[in-house]
């Protein structure tokens, strides 16, 4: 044999290797039930999965579209989504900010975002999470849509089990959604958000006010298509929609990004 022609202590080197998984082998791991192409790489322009109950099956792991020019904000990650620049970059005229909203955002670019919640590792909120360029997991039980988030290992839930929205709830970061299923496009309701939240790094507000409405459409197997209707009268003059694209992430896996693990930045966050 040839264990027995090896030195004593290479046997036990190889005895322990044995147990030790290889380096990442979740973010390599094939995800089960996704179309192929003949070479073995994923079909992502396959017809859009079903779940049980006939309805697109929303589940996958998701990143926002990439490869947008970057804004003049000194930035240099040019994969970052515009939409974390810039939520209304699309819109012409851009967000119909109320005149205080308006004076708020400049002053907030005045001093390059120095208030940013996120900045100082609190939850962006629901629309902000849209602009982050990690990745997201949806998970589609009955009854229920769950998002889990890289960004501090964090989640949302969708209910469509019937129930209505609370009517009296306690402000959140990211609401309280209901969601309802409309042809192939889920519907959902966001409401309940606490005052002072960020939609972008320009320090677009939402407030306490808002109402978020999103209609999710699995295009076809990779392509995501989410149309974002926000109603905030406190802070805007009028509704405004804006629609995004999320593309599937194929075999790999989450991986925990805490934003406070090992922190050094907000000691530098001295604005202007």
């Amino acid at each position: 044999m040839i264990l027995e022609s090896m030195p004593h202590t290479a046997v036990i080197v190889l005895f322990f290797l044995a147990f030790i998984p290889a380096r990442g082998q979740w973010l390599r791991y094939p995800t089960p039930g996704v179309p192929r192409l003949p070479g073995g790489a994923p079909n992502l322009n396959a017809p859009a999965p079903r779940a049980a109950d006939g309805k697109p099956d929303l589940s996958g792991i998701w990143i926002a579209e990439e490869n947008r020019p970057c804004p003049p904000y000194n930035c240099d990650d040019m994969l970052t989504p515009q939409e974390f620049w810039d939520m209304g970059w699309s819109l012409k005229g851009g967000l119909p900010y109320q005149p205080w909203a308006a004076a708020l955002v400049k002053q907030r670019a005045e001093i390059h975002g120095q208030e940013d919640p996120t900045s100082r590792c609190l939850p962006g909120g629901v629309l902000k999470l849209y602009g982050d360029p990690l990745l997201r997991k949806i998970v589609q039980p009955p009854g229920l849509v769950i998002m889990l988030y890289e960004r501090n290992a964090s989640y949302r839930q969708i209910f469509t089990d019937g129930r209505p929205l609370p009517p009296d709830p306690q402000p959140s970061f990211n609401g309280y959604s209901t969601g309802k299923w409309e042809g192939d496009s889920l519907v959902v309701t966001t409401s309940g958000f606490r005052d002072g939240l960020w939609l972008d790094r320009k320090g677009s507000p939402l407030t306490e006010a808002a109402t978020i409405t999103e209609r999710f459409r699995r295009v076809n197997y990779g392509k995501l298509e989410i149309a974002i209707t926000v109603h905030d009268p406190k802070a805007y003059t009028t509704p405004w929609t804006v629609t995004l694209n999320e593309f599937l992430k194929a075999d790999t896996e989450l991986l925990d990004y805490i934003c406070l693990e090992n922190e050094k930045d907000l000691r530098h966050l001295v604005g202007k």
